[in-house]
């Protein structure tokens, strides 16, 4: 089975898409109904994005593959 967390080079990139697009965590969070601490745990690779919310939050930053149900 492949390792569950994603990756610290997926993270990083969807940190610089956010920096280089200007876009605070807080902000990006709220556009995307989400909780703030828990995009900044998946930025930060604190979660392993299997359900739920860190999920949602992992396919919305192109972090993981998969699909958001509406």
């Amino acid at each position: 089975m492949p390792n569950a967390y994603p990756t610290e080079q997926a993270c990083q990139a969807a940190r610089s898409r956010l920096a280089l697009l200007g876009i605070a965590v807080r902000a990006w969070a709220d556009q995307h109904l989400l909780n703030e601490s828990t995009v900044y745990a998946v930025l930060n690779g604190q979660k392993k994005c299997l359900r739920g919310e860190a999920h949602r939050a992992a396919v919305l930053l192109d972090i993981k593959e998969g699909v958001v149900a509406q």
